[in-house]
């Protein structure tokens, strides 16, 4: 299967992308590489900058394009032996963060005395307690690294301040430097010369150039340079999800935890209710046991139906800009984030993804909308001619993959080009899946109480994965959650379900012996699918009159279908689907199995038919296909039936 489905827009040079085309592609054109294995291999990230794009795969491997290289027109395979989780293209550099948690990077404001060569700059950090890195952005001219220990660092140019210091005094530095502690994420880009860090109280601080505006720090601050690390004040309410910088501009993506409203709303009215029905018991004792009941059978549907509202709801997601009007998408020069209006943006719509390249904006939305404004010297915009778009408009998107998961398909904005392209989570990384269920509350079915009496609510089922089988763990945790405060309760679960202890070892030492980190996958699904307690089970497949239950991580961890519908901010959380009726049940019975399992029962007889059926399943399903995979594992033992059918014949 051609895993990849990356649409191109924008200029096509330094880099040439695409042979034999324009210098500027208008519309948006599907992007092939020409060794065509690396199109069987699934995209990770894509990241641009004015001279190069790198392309990384999810097996850790990335290639790149480059201007020096425009004669060849061909891609060069990045040689760094450790396997690649990130790259990040500056202006005038690029850096590669190695799962090992390693930066390498190259530029002429990194390594002046060889810029086309990679060298380890995290090794160059001073206190060698603070080498492991967990995250990289790129500048305009400066990379910045995010440890494992939430330490800000930055290296390369501070021509406006850039690295929180005196630009005067300290003009650009080759070693990284120490930018602020106390850092959950860093936001910038690659042709901007101001950065964002926040911190993990959601406080968010910014320096850098601001000469339009664009820290956000409003009218008393509108200063030319920021070379200090400064909090900037009113920023919107909710949580902040990203935060993209242009040359002059930002756009920050909010989200509202509506679900809180709407329980309040919801008390309120069951309060009212109880107050009216509690007025009317002036009655006989039996009218009053009636009017209980159906008192109490009306407030339980009201709880049912209100609980079903909530589930229903998903956190709205909102766009907030400052910075120059030409760019910022609200018309007018702002120096604090103000929310982005249109009619484009309904309620129920919500924002899957943005992007912001040199002065160029795209937007996509749960409801196939791309979204664009700005700059459009290239095309880069996909408008079909090269305009300048200075109000919010719509273009259509390009056919694509899986036309119905939309959220499966990201957008990347670089200098003067844009991409969109299909990226999936991947399946092999089970600790980042478990990661996005702890955040999603729906998930959640056990609470747990800190010293404070602050409630964390969990996954049962998760839980049982990572802790050991005995019975006894979950109360052990709760025990050991009770002493705990609300940060350090948040750290212990980040650990469990991360598999990280680097988080707090102190911590770790309290948990590692109830935590079970031997024990296979499929043997913990097996567990499941023998375990006779449907309430662990709480996703139906209906079809042919016979229902399936299936653990939505179950589901999450081995079909790319359910993993859309489930980790997305826009999924259906009902509990219920009526899928592919096609297959017979007991290809269906096969499917089941396997999915626990990774096996396929012995006492199963394999047919033709059923391998034809599993085929059109494992297609539909879009099955995470491990090793070995479901297909391989029915020819085998089709194949192993038929010798013994043979040798009985002889026989």
């Amino acid at each position: 299967m051609n895993m990849n489905d990356i649409w191109f827009v924008g200029q096509n040079q330094y880099p040439i992308l695409f042979k034999n085309k324009p210098d500027k592609i208008t519309k948006p054109i599907q992007f092939k590489f020409e060794n065509e294995n690396e199109n069987e291999k699934q995209i990770k990230q894509i990241s641009s900058g004015r001279f190069s794009t790198i392309f990384l795969f999810e097996n850790g491997k990335a290639i790149e394009y480059l201007s020096e290289n425009d004669s060849k027109q061909n891609p060069e395979k990045i040689q760094i032996e450790e396997n690649i989780q990130k790259v990040t293209v500056g202006y005038r550099n690029e850096a590669i963060l190695a799962i090992e948690g390693n930066v390498f990077a190259k530029g002429i404001d990194i390594n002046p005395d060889n810029p086309n060569e990679f060298i380890n700059i995290s090794s160059l950090i001073e206190d060698t307690n603070d080498r492991i890195i967990q995250d990289i952005v790129s500048g305009y001219q400066s990379i910045y690294l995010l440890t494992s220990n939430q330490n800000a660092y930055g290296i390369g140019s501070n021509d406006y301040g850039q690295l929180g210091f005196d630009s005067e005094t300290l003009y650009k530095t080759e070693k990284p430097i120490l930018m602020m502690k106390n850092v959950s994420k860093i936001f910038s880009k690659s042709n901007s010369k101001h950065v964002f860090l926040l911190n993990s109280n959601q406080e968010l601080f910014g320096c850098g150039d601001n000469r339009f505006g664009q820290l956000g720090l409003g009218e008393s601050r509108k200063e030319e340079k920021i070379d200090k690390s400064t909090k900037i004040q009113n920023i919107p309410k909710g949580k902040i999800i990203d935060i993209q910088c242009g040359n002059w501009h930002s756009i920050m993506l909010i989200e509202n935890e509506i679900q809180n409203q709407n329980q309040n709303q919801n008390q309120n009215q069951n309060q009212n209710q109880n107050k009216n029905q509690n007025q009317n018991q002036n009655q006989n004792q039996n009218q009053n046991q009636n009017q209980n009941q159906n008192q109490n059978q009306n407030q339980n549907q009201n709880k049912n139906q209100n609980k079903n509202q909530n589930q229903n709801q998903n956190p709205k997601r909102t766009l907030y800009s400052c910075g120059n009007y030409q760019y910022n998408l609200l018309n007018k020069d702002t120096c604090e984030f103000t929310e982005i209006k249109s009619s484009l943006f309904e309620n129920d719509d919500n924002i899957l993804d943005f992007s912001v390249g040199t002065n160029h904006n795209l937007i996509l939305t749960s409801k196939r909308k791309m979204i664009i404004f700005g700059d459009n010297e290239y095309g880069q915009l996909g408008t079909g001619n090269i305009k300048d778009q200075l109000i919010l408009s719509q273009i259509e998107l390009p056919k694509l993959r899986f036309n119905e998961y939309i959220s499966n398909y990201h957008i990347y904005c670089g200098y003067k080009r844009s991409f969109l392209y299909y990226s999936p989570p991947y399946f092999s990384n089970l600790e980042e899946d478990l990661i996005k269920l702890f955040e999603r509350k729906e998930f959640c079915d056990i609470s747990f109480k800190t010293k404070n009496g602050e409630i964390i609510e969990a996954h049962k089922l998760i839980l049982k994965y990572r802790l050991n089988q005995n019975q006894n763990e979950i109360e052990k945790l709760q025990e050991i959650i009770s002493n705990k405060s609300i940060k350090e309760s948040n750290q212990i679960f980040e650990m469990i379900y991360s598999n990280n202890s680097k988080i707090n070892p102190k911590l770790y030492s309290e948990i590692k012996e109830i935590i079970n980190y031997n024990e296979k996958i499929e043997e913990t699904m097996k567990r499941i699918y023998l375990n006779k307690n449907e309430n662990e089970k709480d996703f139906i497949i209906e079809r042919k009159e016979k229902q399936y239950k299936f653990p939505k991580l179950i589901l999450i961890m081995r079909s790319e279908l359910y993993r859309g519908m489930f980790l997305s901010v826009t999924n259906d959380t009902s509990n219920k689907v009526t899928d592919y009726s096609e297959l017979s049940n007991k290809s269906f019975q096969i499917f089941e199995y396997w999915i626990y399992s990774n096996q396929i029962k012995e006492e199963i007889q394999i047919t033709q038919e059923i391998i034809e059926e599993i085929e059109i399943g494992i297609d539909y399903f879009q099955l995470n296909q491990t090793n070995p995979n479901l297909f391989d594992l029915l020819i085998k033992k089709f194949n192993n039936q038929n010798q013994k059918k043979e040798k009985c014949l002889i026989f």
